[in-house]
């Protein structure tokens, strides 16, 4: 008898992954699906033969067969853009709402759509900020609701089974697509057009969502929370090139911003003009942060030329590490709209 017991309880540990399907509906996990717009909410204009915002929250989840069967599912369209309109601000209207969604306690978790060109800075934004721990997963689309082969259906579903997931406690704002699951520092979109754009390059993805479940491959690794600012100030961002003089980042000194994020060479390094420049805004009380325009590694103080890495440090400049430029600079926007001081700005890029 007693080994008939064991028997069923290790089918009943088999099949426990799949009772998020088969629950009562009165017991489902409650989850919120925001929108925001991008391409999974788009469609085909006869008129133009462009893609064009078409598609309602309410439409995108009746597209997912047998969303109901793993969420009690809420939706509220938040705004309906493409992408790249998206702003810095819109994102932090975002995070307020969704903290104040993720603050109900019926609610498990959100996902929150979103076009694919600015998603990554978006979940980066949100993880910075969000002051619940509760799961939140940006998901897309690269083909749209016209399309052939839509991949916006699969991707909501694998995004609300993230969040539901025992195994997404933690992570807090992920990126989900593709079956994938992206941490938001990280991750990156690595190709215009293919379905299996974001990735995660060395340092890996956190799951991957197949047969109902999520299987875990690791634990978030940094994460820094930053208060969400009122308002958001200005701090552009440049990409330097053999031959730049550097006169881009003074007029945006002279223009009023109030930080400026560099994409600098190899490791993070520039040319002794656009040095200069760095200097230039550094005189000014105008913090930098220095990053790269290799998709790959990190920038580090390991030259020591004029312009070099090592140099740029030393005089004041502040140096991405691990951290992709895009996400550098929001990291800064968010510190300079804290007003914080040089010592604060510098221990968000330790």
């Amino acid at each position: 008898m007693k080994k008939v017991w064991k028997q069923i309880l290790a089918v009943m540990i088999v099949i426990m992954p799949m009772a998020l399907v088969s629950a009562p509906a009165g017991k489902l996990p409650h989850v919120v699906v925001v929108t925001t717009g991008g391409t999974v909410a788009m469609k085909l204009d006869e008129k133009t033969g462009a893609l064009v915002p078409a598609v309602s929250g309410k439409d995108l989840i009746e597209a997912v067969p047998g969303l109901g069967k793993i969420a009690t599912i809420e939706t509220t369209e938040f705004i309906n853009i493409d992408s790249s309109q998206m702003t810095p601000q819109v994102w932090r209207d975002l995070a307020e709402k969704v903290d104040s969604i993720l603050a109900r306690d019926e609610v498990t978790g959100v996902v929150v759509t979103h076009g694919t060109d600015t998603m990554e800075e978006g979940v980066f934004f949100l993880q910075s900020t969000l002051k619940s721990k509760k799961t939140v997963a940006f998901v897309g689309a690269q083909r749209s609701a016209s399309d052939l082969s839509a991949d916006g259906p699969a991707n909501i579903y694998d995004a609300v089974m993230t969040v539901v997931s025992p195994a997404s406690k933690g992570w807090g704002a992920v990126l989900v697509m593709d079956q994938y699951v992206n941490e938001a520092r990280y991750v990156q979109k690595s190709h215009t057009t293919n379905p299996h754009t974001f990735m995660s390059g060395q340092y890996g993805y956190l799951g991957y969502v197949v047969n109902n479940k999520v299987m875990k491959f690791h634990d978030v690794g940094k994460t820094v929370k930053v208060p969400l600012p009122k308002t958001l100030k200005k701090v552009p961002l440049f990409t330097t090139f053999p031959g730049d003089d550097g006169s881009s980042i003074r007029h945006a000194v002279d223009g009023g911003a109030k930080g400026i994020a560099v994409a600098g060479l190899g490791a993070g390094n520039v040319s002794k003009e656009v040095f200069e420049a760095i200097k230039y805004a550094l005189s000014k009380d105008v913090p930098v942060v220095i990053g790269t325009r290799v998709y790959e590694g990190g920038v580090y103080p390991m030259y020591g030329s004029e312009g070099g890495g090592s140099t740029l440090m030393k005089a004041g400049a502040f140096l991405s590490g691990d951290l992709a430029l895009n996400k550098a600079r929001m990291l800064l926007l968010l510190g300079v709209s804290n007003n914080m001081d040089k010592a604060a700005l510098a221990k968000l890029f330790e």
